[in-house]
């Protein structure tokens, strides 16, 4: 089974019940289930897609009387890019501040730990300057609206290899987080 594969059958339900609510929006609730679930999905499986549609603002809830309603959103294409955004922004002020305190805790972590902490930062540093960059490509594709948060992203990353090179475990601890950031950075191709 692939790593990836549950995270395709997360994309697959939120398909699912997306295309239904818009095919049937007379479906109040409990019809809504009835038709989903058991042939797509378990009854808690549904509930957790519902809430992270409901979260992600690609749906909304109508009350009529005592019955649920779900809608699509009229905006979700502008609530999907806020949603971004904030976390992308708030995940990058959490990051900074992990790192402020990299200094004086980083060497007192056992070696695992240094390797667990360090390379979970430079991944998530990745991650978050891929945030800016496709929020960059959605508000506009010829300019970079980003530029110091990548350049902040940039001397984050410097700064978590100086604490790693200046490290007593540096010998052992590079190989192990550069094993563990290779596998989010780009492969060669060798297809012709």
């Amino acid at each position: 089974m692939s790593q990836y594969e549950p995270r395709k059958n997360q994309h697959e339900r939120e398909r699912i019940l997306f295309q239904t609510i818009k095919d049937n929006p007379e479906l109040h609730h409990n019809l809504l289930i009835k038709k989903i679930v058991p042939e797509f999905m378990a009854k808690t499986t549904f509930e957790k897609t519902r809430d992270a549609l409901l979260q992600k603002e690609i749906i909304l809830v109508e009350k009529k009387g005592n019955m649920k309603f779900y809608r699509l959103s009229e905006n979700y294409e502008l609530n999907s890019q806020h949603h971004i955004e904030r976390d992308t922004h708030n995940t990058f002020h959490d990051l900074k501040m992990k790192i402020k305190k990299i200094d004086t805790d980083f060497s007192h972590k056992d070696i695992d730990e240094k390797i667990s902490f360090a390379s979970r930062l430079l991944y998530d540093l990745i991650l978050v300057d891929n945030g800016f960059t496709v929020l960059d490509s959605i508000k506009n594709p010829n300019k970079t609206l980003y530029r110091d948060e990548h350049l902040t992203i940039q001397q984050l990353i410097f700064h978590v290899f100086e604490i790693i090179r200046k490290d007593k475990d540096s010998q052992i601890l590079f190989p192990a987080i550069f094993s563990n950031v290779g596998t989010i950075l780009p492969k060669p191709s060798f297809e012709t």
